[in-house]
């Protein structure tokens, strides 16, 4: 199974998201990111690991290999697991200082991102987001 962050990257994200004209397409690639995220062992699924300001349930967990921080992620949500897919490409798998210097608002505004997702769905989006690089900087500190 390909890794997100490492196999899919977030400029495969971008290149791929590109050539769909509708936003109907998009949403459907950005759910079938979701399916190719790795299920969540149910013993990471835990409050700790919750990730507040989500509408729907986030979960997030992280570890440490060889100086990179790799994270899990799952939700009870179709389009919340595409969008996880669409961050942990960003994210997953890079030193604390490369998720720090990581634009990643520039990211979401080369997928014309966040302007197609509901309020809720975009706060959830940045809560996710910010617990990543709270990780990140508590790592790297």
């Amino acid at each position: 199974m390909k890794q997100f962050g490492i196999d899919i990257s977030a400029d495969e994200v971008i290149d791929t998201l590109s050539f769909f004209d509708s936003w109907e397409d998009r949403y459907r690639y950005i759910i079938d990111l979701g399916k190719e995220l790795p299920s969540m062992p149910e013993s990471l699924q835990t409050e700790a690991n919750q990730v507040k300001g989500c509408q729907s349930l986030v979960w997030l967990a992280e570890h440490k290999e060889q100086g990179k921080l790799m994270f899990e992620a799952d939700s009870n949500s179709h389009i919340v697991r595409g969008l996880l897919a669409v961050v942990l490409a960003a994210y997953n798998g890079k030193a604390p200082n490369e998720i720090l210097a990581f634009d990643i608002d520039a990211y979401f505004d080369a997928l014309n991102l966040i302007r197609h997702l509901s309020p809720s769905r975009g706060n959830g989006l940045r809560s996710m987001v910010k617990r990543i690089q709270d990780t990140a900087a508590a790592q790297a500190a």
